[in-house]
């Protein structure tokens, strides 16, 4: 009765050295790709924001990112662009939790944490928010206000990014870290729209901060 000759594999080390090179060739191109589909992303959603002079007041001149929301093809690119860029400023580590200040950043704080695999918890004003809670005080023009965090929204350790649509003087989002931090999250970041470069409010903050849209149409 004829014999079987047994199956030989080929060696493990030479089908591993295999696998490692090709995922090490491919990960500068997909890094390059990923870059190349942020930038442009970024043209269109800058083309989409509209200016209005003296806005709320005479001598402001108000860069309303509301359009990217009211288009279905724009706001899918924001949500993507946002999560291109958390993962290419952060070397690819993703945020366990997205904290979303209080109000625009419930606009897309939750959208981008479904994106990333994280959870998502609102920073609110005192007394909007039920149960046990943590408090930051920050300044504003008008004197003080609070912020509030439900004290089980981040567990200890956990790696935690703010995000809001825009750093203006960067007391709330000061704030908002300092909330993370209270409850024992490691503050990786912050994440903003848009930015008031000439108020320095990133100047403030103790983690990373990353700005989608440098946007020259927000003058000094």
């Amino acid at each position: 009765m004829p014999t079987q000759q047994p199956h030989v594999a080929p060696p493990a080390s030479t089908s591993a050295t295999t696998d490692n090179a090709t995922r090490l060739e491919s990960q500068p191109t997909s890094s390059a790709a990923s870059a190349s589909e942020l930038a442009s992303a970024k043209i269109s959603l800058r083309a989409a924001l509209r200016q209005f002079p003296d806005f709320p007041i005479p001598g402001i001149d108000f860069v309303d990112i509301l359009p990217l929301f009211a288009s279905h093809s724009l706001h899918t690119s924001l949500i993507r662009a946002l999560e291109l860029q958390v993962l290419l400023f952060n070397n690819s580590v993703k945020p366990d939790v997205i904290v979303g200040l209080d109000a625009r950043g419930f606009l897309f704080g939750p959208s981008l944490a479904l994106r990333l695999g994280a959870s998502f918890a609102p920073v609110r004003k005192r007394g909007k928010l039920p149960g046990p809670t943590k408090e930051a005080t920050f300044e504003k023009e008008y004197g003080q206000d609070f912020f509030q965090i439900q004290s089980d929204a981040v567990t200890k350790g956990q790696k935690v990014l703010v995000v809001d649509d825009i750093i203006a003087t960067g007391g709330s989002a000061e704030a908002a870290g300092n909330l993370v931090k209270q409850l024992g999250g490691d503050l990786i970041g912050f994440l903003f729209i848009l930015e008031l470069d000439f108020l320095k409010g990133r100047d403030k903050l103790d983690a990373p901060v990353v700005t989608l849209l440098k946007d020259d149409m927000m003058g000094k």
